[in-house]
């Protein structure tokens, strides 16, 4: 059976719709996964404790944040900037609020500029590493704990760095399954009390 060469081309479109839809839908998530897998585009590195080395020499960090267009909650830093000794171990927080009527999830995703600075970034705990959802009417304080590594000082390109901006940008993202599960139950015992 032959197919029609108007039907072939509406497939043909078709499928370039979904494949662009698909691609669009992964390109944060694989993106992410790219950056910190390569290190590409300021990304920071992960360490489970401080440096045990602690330099005189200090570094300023300021801190950025921005959201996605359709993203409802705002999100910024509560401090815009601290400086401390390289290999010192900093604590700073971002503040979100949902100010919708429900339940809203997201991810943040992160970067180091400059570009040369984000492998000696590295980070303990962070608010970045899971999801978060906000009950309506529901404000944060999302905290972020850092170093730099004083290894900084000895890469030819890095060791003039005098500071440094850690930028986060926070993305929509469906509502976990518990969480989904734990709205449905509210909305049918709501039901059940009418």
């Amino acid at each position: 059976m032959a197919i029609d060469p108007k039907n072939k081309t509406v497939l043909q479109l078709v499928g370039v719709v979904a494949v662009m839809g698909g691609l669009a839908w992964a390109s944060v998530p694989f993106y992410s996964w790219f950056c910190a897998v390569t290190g590409f585009g300021g990304v920071t590195g992960v360490s489970e404790q401080a440096s045990d080395v602690i330099l005189d020499k200090t570094i300023k960090v300021r801190f950025d944040a921005s959201k996605e267009p359709s993203m409802p909650w705002e999100f910024k830093p509560m401090q815009r900037e601290m400086t401390l000794r390289i290999g010192e171990e900093g604590m700073a927080f971002y503040e979100a609020y949902n100010p919708t009527d429900h339940p809203v999830a997201g991810q943040a995703t992160y970067n180091v500029a400059p570009f040369d600075a984000g492998g000696y970034f590295s980070k303990i705990e962070c608010f970045c590493f899971t999801e978060q959802v906000l009950q309506p009417g529901e404000r944060v304080e999302m905290p972020v704990v850092f170093f730099v590594d004083p290894s900084i000082v000895d890469d030819a390109d890095a060791k003039f760095i005098k500071a440094i901006t850690l930028s986060y940008t926070f993305y929509e993202i469906d509502l976990p399954e518990d969480a989904q599960a734990a709205l449905a139950s509210d909305d049918d015992a709501q039901a059940s009390v009418n």
